[in-house]
Order: structure tokens, then C-alpha cells, then sequence
């Protein structure tokens, strides 16, 4: 791959999952799920996409903390392990990893992907963490195994000041005019780093981090596939159904409310209102009544299966009702437990894809440290992750004997 093909191979590359991104978006956006418009007719967009995603995302990403263990039990591991994990939790600390993460939990549900990156900031002199919105990321992997990176490309904007910070002149545009923002890429291998501006390759020097910054990993994977799965995607036919049957209903009950006058046996009619209080005047044989779309139970039957699909959105997104508060009286912590366990193996499931994730974050922090300061803490030692309990107001040794 020459230097000057990589932009132009990012302008075509992964446009199926970029459409699939923006679609995401749109649902938990609620711009899409609701049905179209007819005339003047008001619609309902109930944004459940939403609710589901950010549900899913306090479930799972509750108090956490990095943890170093000794790969060999000796004082001399244990010291440098506990040395490791207090230069984590800094780093966790200033970089304000709790929230990060959170936020880049919600992201990664919508998307189906999830991303961060480490590097050095020179004139803070720290590791600095970011989530970078993998809209923008493109990856290459060795053969068919998709779990190792061998190239990572970025491509993001960024204001022409900063630019001009960085590399110490600003590309203009073909007009000679100096842009507002720049159109920047970043290519990263193991041994090399490259660095594009407006289409032009600008720098190429060794990785100084000897791997690649970047830690890419998927919502829920695809059976060997790198990119992941949205939260969303099973969703969107409920979504758009659940809202559907929802407008339908409240049509239903406004024609309702604002009943319509039928008149048999009439050739013309004027000025008949439905009020209270009004005289109609009709001829001889004809018969006049108001149009009631309630009667027979048919409303019921509109209820009923708006509960169906109810249930549906509710059982594809394995987070049950109860989730939501909705517990229908007391129950035991064994009842509760019984009817949370789709959600909680859910959470289990994907706790494991993000405790690697973060492993390997953790381990990036440690390396680009020891990299620029000399401190080589990530020899010898071990990163875990240590999550919360997913009911922080019910321990669990006793669970079985709570009520809530």
C-alpha cells in the first residue's frame, strides 16, 4: 500500500458498516421506527431504542477498578505489582475512565463497535485515554485471525489551529484559502507511524510505542468477524411495529373523542355539528347516529397486541420489564434473580468482551509509560479487571433471602 492510495482506499472501505452506523444513530436518535406520515396525520415515535441501549449500558458498567497480580508470587512481584496498579488507578483518575467508560458503553451498544486509544501527551508529561468514535476507525487484521491488528487507520478533523501546533504549518486548500478544520489520517502499525493532511502525507517515522495504540473491540460479535453487533439491530422490527400499532391506537381514540356524525338515507346535509346540545334536522325515513370505533371491545384488541409486541421488543432486548421497575408487587431476591436472568447473563456475556478490552487498555497505559518515563511496570505482572456487583444494594451471598 503506497502512501499516497491510503486516502483515496478509506473513501470506499467499510461503506456497508458506515450505512449500518448512521442507521443505528438514527434510531437511538429517534429518527427512525416510527411510521410514515400520511397528509396531516401525526405519527408516534416511542424511543425505546434509547431507553433499551442506556438501560443496558447502567447494568453493565457499574463501579470498576484495574487490578495487577504477580505472574510469580514473590515479594519482588508483589511490590511491582502493587507499584502497577497504582500508577492504573492514577491514570484511571485523571483520565476520568469511570465516565469514559460509561460513555463509551452506550456508544459501543449503538454501534456494535467500541474503541479506545493511549498515547503520550508531552506537555502534560501523563498517558492520556480517549474513546475515538470508530465512525472514523478502519482496520486491517493478519489472515483470518481477526483478533490481531497488524494496521489501524483514523481519520477524524481537526481545527486548523491545533494543526498548525502540531506540524508547525497549516495545508491550505486548492484555492490557497486557509481551511477551518483539516482533514486528518493516521496510520498505525506495530513498527510505523504515518500521518496524512488534507489528502498529503506529511510524516512517517517508527512507532515510538512499538504497537499499535489502539484497542478496537465489538458490542456483541459477529461468529468470526472483527466488527461487532448493535444492541439496536434486533430491535428495529418491534421499534417500528411497537410504534405503528401505538399510532394506530391513538387515532383510534381521537376519532373517538371527536365522534363521527353518520347519516343514512340523506341526500344533503348542512350544518351539522356534533356538540352538546345540538338539533339536527333530518327528513322523514332517515336515520342519523355517531360512529362508535369503541364499541365491541375492539380497543381491547388493539391493547392486546400492542402488549404482544410489547413483550417481544422487550424479550429480543433481554431486559425484562422488571428492569424498569415494573415488579408487580414484593418479591423474593430469588424471584427477582429468576426474572433478571436474561439481563444478567446478557451483562456476564458482555462483561467478558469488555474486561478483555480493558485488559488490554490497561496494559497500553502501563507500556507507553514505561516507554517515556523508564518505568517498566507491565514486566512481571498481570491486568484484571474487578467489576461491581450488578445490584450494589443487595449483596450477594445474600440475594436468596432479600425482598424488594
Amino acid at each position: 500500500m503506497s502512501e499516497e492510495s491510503l486516502p483515496r482506499l478509506l473513501a470506499n472501505r467499510d461503506a456497508d458498516r458506515l450505512r449500518r452506523y448512521q442507521e443505528y444513530l438514527d434510531y437511538y436518535e429517534g429518527r427512525r421506527g416510527s411510521p410514515p406520515a400520511r397528509g396531516r396525520e401525526r405519527t408516534l415515535t416511542f424511543n425505546y431504542a434509547r431507553a433499551m441501549v442506556e438501560k443496558g449500558a447502567s447494568y453493565l458498567v457499574t463501579e470498576h477498578r484495574p487490578q495487577v497480580v504477580a505472574v510469580e508470587d514473590t515479594a519482588a512481584g508483589r511490590r511491582q505489582a502493587a507499584e502497577a496498579e497504582r500508577v492504573l488507578v492514577e491514570a484511571w483518575d485523571s483520565n476520568d475512565l469511570a465516565r469514559l467508560d460509561l460513555e463509551t458503553e452506550v456508544d459501543t451498544a449503538v454501534l456494535g463497535d467500541g474503541a479506545f486509544k493511549v498515547v503520550w501527551d508531552e506537555r502534560e508529561r501523563r498517558v492520556v485515554v480517549s474513546a475515538p468514535d470508530v465512525q472514523g476507525l478502519y482496520a486491517w487484521w493478519v489472515g483470518d485471525d481477526v483478533r490481531r491488528l497488524w494496521r489501524v487507520a483514523a481519520r477524524y478533523r481537526m481545527p486548523s489551529e491545533q494543526v498548525a501546533e502540531r506540524i508547525g504549518h497549516t495545508p491550505r486548500s486548492p484555492g490557497g484559502r486557509l481551511p477551518a478544520t483539516v482533514d486528518v489520517i493516521e496510520s498505525w502499525t506495530s513498527e510505523r507511524f504515518e500521518l496524512w493532511l488534507q489528502g498529503q502525507p506529511v510524516e512517517a517515522r517508527p512507532n515510538p510505542y512499538g504497537e499499535i495504540p489502539y484497542v478496537i473491540y465489538p458490542n456483541v460479535p459477529w461468529p468470526k468477524q472483527f466488527w461487532g453487533i448493535s444492541d439496536i439491530e434486533p430491535l428495529r422490527e418491534p421499534l417500528a411495529e411497537l410504534n405503528r400499532a401505538l399510532t394506530q391506537l391513538s387515532r383510534i381514540l381521537e376519532l373517538s373523542g371527536n365522534p363521527i356524525a353518520v347519516l343514512e338515507n340523506v341526500e344533503e346535509a348542512r350544518d351539522i355539528a356534533v356538540q352538546p346540545g345540538a338539533v339536527w334536522e333530518i327528513p322523514e325515513q332517515a336515520r342519523a347516529y355517531l360512529l362508535d370505533l369503541l364499541q365491541g371491545g375492539g380497543v381491547r384488541l388493539h391493547v392486546d397486541y400492542v402488549e404482544l409486541v410489547y413483550r417481544t421488543l422487550h424479550d429480543l432486548a433481554e431486559t425484562p420489564r422488571i428492569a424498569f421497575g415494573d415488579a408487580h408487587g414484593d418479591r423474593s431476591g430469588v424471584a427477582l434473580q429468576t426474572e433478571l436472568d436474561p439481563l444478567l447473563r446478557k451483562v456476564a456475556r458482555k462483561r467478558l468482551i469488555r474486561s478483555a478490552a480493558l485488559r488490554r487498555r490497561d496494559r497500553l497505559i502501563l507500556r507507553v509509560l514505561g516507554h517515556h518515563t523508564g518505568r517498566h511496570l507491565d514486566e512481571g505482572v498481570r491486568t484484571e479487571v474487578a467489576w461491581g456487583p450488578v445490584f450494589a444494594s443487595i449483596p450477594a451471598p445474600g440475594v436468596a433471602s432479600q425482598v424488594a
